[in-house]
């Protein structure tokens, strides 16, 4: 988006973003990748200059900030380094806010201090071997024993599980009653009776983790029940929606850093006695790429600005979600076709883009469920 469109403080912003990605993000991703290494040098660089706290009101330790303005972090950092900005979306956008807007006082001052200063890293699990996209059908059971609450069950490809503090879990009380019998509950790391066990052999976005959660019998405290019980499910469908303009966001920065390295290698790369670039085929590839790209950040900051006004956002969130997941597939394989044969091996940009935007298409709503939301919302169905 040009920078005209942008407020003096997104510029600043995103001028910030931007330089943090090109000098520390995008210079580590391969080798991060290649290893399989979470990123802790990135989010403590993330840290000191406060982007973990952007959202997070004033009086929890954030700096606040709006959605357009995570938006526009997101897609920096995401241009830099896809496995960081899962990292960041998911302990902001899932965790942390869902703490701050549906915790107790007592919860909210406890955690989100530390969450927002990255001093404590968050995730929070849904999906199940058995419930995928159907997340009402979950298994993971909770019930009252001894004036405690015990879980029993599991969850699968929770991001940051393995270095995550405290845990937003969902269960249900009741499985007839489906999505209206579900709770939410923080599960700190080390309870008893809790089992994390880490999932390997990812396509992409290697660098961070990804794991199984196992409850036996895990005592869950009474205090540590987020909101109303049986309001859970709809607590997590407010946070998804709004946490699915920040994925959209990420989609967009991947599409660009895509179009980047297509743009920087066809520029010096000859063949036939000329520069890629020089060739007009790769010139409207690049002409779509772009256009495309435009296109789904203009989606994005839709939904960014509905929200912030307080207007409703779903639709558009979901319509920038299932268009720029699209984009950001696309332009990888763009991509790597203008790389041709050298894009196909590691270390490059477009073979990491490749294997890392396919996920966008599948975690936070598939593309499938953007298209069934944003149906019956446009049919009130």
């Amino acid at each position: 988006m040009s920078g005209a469109l942008l407020s003096e403080d997104e510029r600043l912003l995103r001028s910030t973003a931007r330089d943090f990605a090109d000098r520390v993000l995008a210079p580590r991703a391969a080798g991060l990748d290649k290893r399989g290494e979470f990123p802790w040098d990135n989010i403590r660089g993330m840290a000191e200059i406060g982007l973990f706290g952007l959202t997070i009101d004033e009086e929890y330790g954030g700096g606040g900030g709006t959605t357009r303005q995570l938006a526009i972090v997101v897609e920096e950092i995401a241009r830099g380094c896809g496995s960081t900005s899962v990292i960041y979306v998911a302990h902001l956008g899932l965790c942390t806010h869902f703490i701050l807007r549906f915790g107790t006082a007592e919860q909210k001052e406890r955690w989100v201090p530390p969450l927002a200063r990255a001093e404590k890293i968050g995730a929070f699990a849904l999906t199940e071997p058995m419930s995928g996209s159907d997340s009402a059908a979950m298994r993971t059971t909770v019930s009252m024993k001894d004036r405690q609450y015990v879980l029993n069950g599991s969850k699968l490809f929770t991001t940051n599980a393995a270095e995550a503090d405290v845990f937003v879990i969902l269960a249900t009380g009741d499985r007839q009653r489906r999505a209206r019998g579900v709770a939410a509950l923080l599960v700190e790391r080390g309870a008893d009776g809790f089992t994390i066990n880490p999932q390997h052999g990812k396509m992409g976005m290697r660098a961070t983790s990804t794991a199984e959660l196992v409850f036996e019998e895990c005592a869950v405290p009474e205090s540590n029940v987020v909101g109303v019980e049986g309001e859970g499910f709809r607590q997590t469908m407010d946070v998804l929606n709004s946490s699915r303009i920040g994925i959209a966001a990420q989609c967009v920065g991947l599409a660009q850093a895509a179009y980047d390295c297509a743009v920087e290698y066809a520029g010096r790369r000859e063949a036939f006695g000329q520069r890629l670039v020089d060739f007009q085929g790769i010139q409207w590839t690049m002409a779509d790429m772009a256009t495309d790209i435009e296109a789904a950040r203009g989606l994005v900051m839709r939904a960014a600005t509905l929200r912030d006004a307080g207007l409703p956002f779903v639709t558009e969130a979901s319509m920038a979600k299932l268009f720029a997941s699209r984009v950001a597939v696309h332009s990888a394989d763009r991509a790597m076709q203008v790389h041709g044969g050298a894009g196909y091996f590691a270390p490059t940009t477009a073979e990491r883009l490749y294997r890392d935007a396919k996920v966008t298409e599948i975690y936070e709503g598939t593309s499938e469920i953007q298209r069934m939301i944003i149906a019956r919302n446009l049919l009130d169905m």
